[in-house]
């Protein structure tokens, strides 16, 4: 609803006039001016699309009107950017403070959204079955993701560290940098006391702060994001060959065709296509 009402009002500020006072022509004319100027998307375009329909056809009756069919948009596809395993290690290696270290390699190690990350929970983590249980992800749905023995371990000595009841990843509060006055030994512990009495969890904008730190210390040259982390978990698997089924429920998508753009990412994927080229040939002349 917010993002329906908000197109309106981007309409109304282009027209610099009432949106339900505009003729047809002039909404044609907001159409091509977010496509030829503003650059917009197909996936914006078709939000816009809908937004505006709902506004005139469905609100004030202009179910008449042809430009909502006019509007077509088609995707292109984009291939997502990957790290490679040596640029992994690299960037997570350059981040410093481990309460920032071990969210980043869990989001990578189990292909996690930075949100579903943070919000991991003490009583997420399945220690004997070596799964995470993720709750609520994208489209409101669970999954469970695998876990490898060395994870579990790190992050069992990561909660040792502040020991908060709730959040795998708590926030540390306000005024850090007065408790840094009174010395390193003193400073950890503070930041233990603080993370052990967060409500909530690591926020987005420290981790991505701390991950961009790291990235251009590392001297990787791949543009990446957290969200990077997560393609190339996907790519490493696949390489790996697990098999893509298991790899789009682990991402938690709603189609396998989401996850089989990571098929054109993996370097292994045409060397093994060629090796079994090379067998199939072979027994088909013996």
């Amino acid at each position: 609803m917010e993002s329906y009402v908000n197109i309106v009002r981007q309409l109304g500020a282009w027209a610099d006039g009432d949106p339900a006072l505009l003729a047809e022509e002039r909404v044609r004319g907001f159409f091509l001016h977010l496509k030829l100027e503003r650059g917009w998307s197909s996936k914006s375009l078709r939000q816009a699309r809908a937004s505006l329909t709902a506004f005139y056809a469905g609100m004030l009756g202009h179910g008449e009107w042809r430009v909502f069919g006019e509007v077509k948009t088609k995707d292109v596809l984009k291939l997502p950017s990957v790290l490679t395993r040596e640029e992994v290690r690299a960037v997570l290696g350059a981040v410093r403070e481990p309460r920032f270290r071990v969210p980043l390699r869990l989001i990578y190690e189990c292909g996690l959204r930075l949100g579903e990350g943070l919000r991991v929970e003490v009583a997420d983590i399945h220690r004997e079955r070596l799964r995470l249980h993720v709750h609520l992800a994208k489209g409101g749905k669970d999954r469970m993701v695998p876990l490898s023995p060395l994870m579990v371990e790190e992050l069992t000595w990561w909660w040792r560290q502040h020991r908060n009841a709730r959040f795998l990843f708590p926030a540390i509060g306000n005024n850090v940098k007065s408790a840094r006055r009174v010395g390193a030994v003193a400073h950890g512990a503070c930041l233990a006391e603080r993370m052990k009495a967060a409500q909530t969890p690591l926020s987005e904008s420290a981790l991505q702060q701390a991950f961009r730190v790291a990235h251009r210390e590392s001297g990787v040259k791949t543009r990446a994001t957290i969200h990077t982390l997560r393609h190339s978990y996907a790519t490493h698997l696949l390489e790996e060959g697990v098999n893509i089924r298991y790899v789009s429920q682990y991402l938690g998508h709603a189609t396998l065709e989401q996850t089989l753009v990571y098929t054109h990412l993996t370097a292994v994927s045409e060397a093994q296509t060629q090796a079994a080229l090379v067998r199939m040939s072979e027994q088909a002349r013996r």
